[in-house]
């Protein structure tokens, strides 16, 4: 395995896609605009690619897996990426009120696939719109950023961010094209 491998760990609600109240039907995917070329250009420079999404809409009943894997096929097609476009995702089904396995800010599934795909901590990020999107990925040695896109971003959750020293971009793609395209 190579000690240098690098890699995103990318949220879906409110980062790739705007973010909808449980969502379960792929015909409400909407894309955010001009990051999908600009995923496709890190991962043509060697970032793994994952998706860590929590869809306790499962745990609660509301949708099952098979419609997350629908919105998440939905997603791909519209921004013109293959079906495989991910090196691996992660759909974390448990509810909030349940012990943490895979849900967001439990940093196992980053810490499996550190293991697996031989990856430096110190060269990944887990991206996304929520605190737990960073947590995780301070807690599992990386380095957390949050985006505008999703949910509201207030003074203290800037507060925070600011301390942790976890940057706040209007969208991925002002964070990839400073973090990532440009520093590569």
């Amino acid at each position: 395995m190579n000690a240098f491998r690098k890699a995103l760990f990318l949220d879906r609600d409110g980062t790739l896609i705007r973010d909808a109240h449980y969502l379960k039907d792929p015909e409400k995917v909407e894309i955010i605009k001009k990051i999908g070329k600009s995923l496709l250009k890190v991962k043509s420079i060697g970032y793994l690619l994952f998706l860590h999404t929590n869809q306790s809409g499962i745990a609660r009943g509301y949708y099952d897996l098979s419609d997350v894997h629908a919105c998440n096929e939905r997603m791909m097609r519209d921004f013109g990426w293959p079906i495989n476009f991910f090196t691996e995702i992660c759909i974390a089904p448990e509810s909030p009120d349940e012990i943490e396995v895979y849900r967001k800010p439990s940093p196992k599934f980053e810490f499996e696939m550190i293991s697996k795909y031989g990856l430096n901590e110190s060269k990944c990020w887990v991206v996304g719109d929520k605190w737990s999107d960073s947590e995780t990925g301070l807690k599992a040695g990386m380095r957390g950023a949050l985006v505008r896109t999703g949910k509201p971003i207030d003074r203290e959750l800037e507060a925070l961010a600011k301390k942790r020293k976890v940057p706040i971009y209007k969208d991925l793609r002002e964070f990839l094209e400073s973090e990532i395209i440009v520093n590569d």
